[in-house]
């Protein structure tokens, strides 16, 4: 296995799955995920992980992490961990309630990272069952309502931007920028592309004196991210299909194809 430089990822994959409700993704991290979704996410069980500060189930035999703890794994570099797996969950009695079947599944989300039935259970109202493999590299996500998947999106692309692109101050501190986050309405115009298997360049981005392009191109479906990643850079060097534009003087964005 090729060794994998772990920092900050400039470009994102995504091939989106509605008929079996999940994405899988290269580039988006657990910390980014959880910041951009914070407000809808409770306790997280955990199906597969190194943590070492979780809170213990006697029912499933399973730990997990309350949300008043969850700040804290956030900041923790769980790429290391391998597999990092979670489903969420509103209170720990609902736990109790899981019957043998469903602990069954949860046991085989984790270890296979395929479902055998439709991840979502009444008794958690969970919103997501999150599957990674080196955290960033290779992640399958299922959401109970795709909107969450967008809107997740349309913070975690401008996000990326601010990190990756820093201009100096007056004092020569480089400073991180900000952009607004990009609304459901455009992302969704782009789901064509995404559900054929889709790369998004940060690193590519183009910028004139009105603003700035994020490029796009249809990549196909891949599990071997290694694979994903070869192809891109193969693809990188063609005229893209679709951009997100970023427009400095109204601070909005579109999206076209070309």
């Amino acid at each position: 296995m090729k060794k994998r430089n772990h920092n900050i990822r400039d470009i994102i994959y995504i091939h989106l799955n509605e008929r079996e409700q999940y994405v899988l993704t290269y580039g988006i991290e657990f910390a980014e995920f959880s910041q951009a979704l914070f407000n809808s996410i409770n306790s997280l069980l955990l199906l597969k992980h190194r943590y070492d500060d979780a809170d213990f189930n006697m029912h499933t035999l399973h730990e997990y992490v309350s949300k008043d703890k969850l700040k804290k794994l956030m900041e923790k570099e769980v790429y290391g961990y391998g597999d990092f797996c979670w489903i969420d969950f509103e209170e720990e009695e609902d736990l109790n309630e899981l019957s043998g079947q469903s602990i069954a599944e949860l046991l085989y989300l984790g270890h296979l990272k395929e479902h055998l039935k439709p991840p979502f259970y009444n008794h958690l109202s969970n919103r997501y069952v999150y599957l990674a493999h080196d955290d960033g590299w290779f992640n399958k996500t299922y959401y109970r309502e795709f909107n969450d998947f967008y809107h997740m999106l349309g913070d975690v692309i401008p996000e990326k931007m601010g990190h990756t692109r820093v201009e100096k101050s007056l004092l020569g501190l480089r400073k991180k920028k900000a952009y607004p986050s990009i609304s459901i309405d455009i992302l969704r115009t782009l789901k064509p592309l995404m559900r054929e298997g889709a790369v998004l360049s940060i690193k590519d981005i183009e910028q004139n004196r009105t603003g700035l392009e994020i490029p796009i191109w249809p990549i196909g479906d891949f599990i071997d991210m290694d694979e994903m990643y070869e192809e891109y850079e193969r693809i990188v060097k063609t005229p893209c299909a679709a951009k997100l534009v970023f427009d400095k003087k109204s601070r909005e964005w579109r999206a076209y194809s070309q």
